[in-house]
């Protein structure tokens, strides 16, 4: 089994799709290994999101994702990353695949309502970033 990582933005939070994205998530075979909300601080999201430093949306990217509470989770599946990237979809909510989780939740390519870890070696950064020992299974 292979583990990945998932973070549920401000937005879908605030809308209160945690619950359905979940269901989603579960439904297309994931087991949850851990999860929880918590409010990224700035620092934190510059870390988690520093492959895009250098980009045109990185500044406006942080606010958003400072912006509120977001909810973290590793997921475990076979072929877990690149299963959950399918079941997430695009990250253009206009052009992704009908009933993927962006397609269904998503506003625009950043409040695209859930982040989904592209690679293992992300999904390994990410889960350490966001979860202590102690918090995985």
């Amino acid at each position: 089994m292979e583990q990945t990582f998932a973070l549920i933005k401000p937005l879908a939070f605030r809308k209160n799709l945690t619950g359905s994205i979940l269901n989603k998530i579960t439904e297309a075979g994931f087991r949850l290994v851990a999860i929880k909300s918590t409010h990224l601080n700035r620092n934190q999201a510059k870390e988690f999101y520093k492959v895009h430093e250098n980009k045109s949306f990185f500044v406006s990217l942080i606010e958003y994702m400072t912006s509120g509470p977001v909810v973290a989770m590793i997921l475990e599946e076979e072929n877990a990353v690149a299963k959950l990237r399918e079941v997430v979809g695009n990250t253009d909510p206009h052009i992704a695949a009908e009933g993927t989780l962006r397609n269904l939740f998503g506003v625009d390519k950043q409040r695209n309502s859930i982040h989904a870890a592209d690679s293992i070696e992300n999904a390994k950064r990410e889960i350490e970033l966001c979860f202590s020992k102690l918090e995985t299974v």
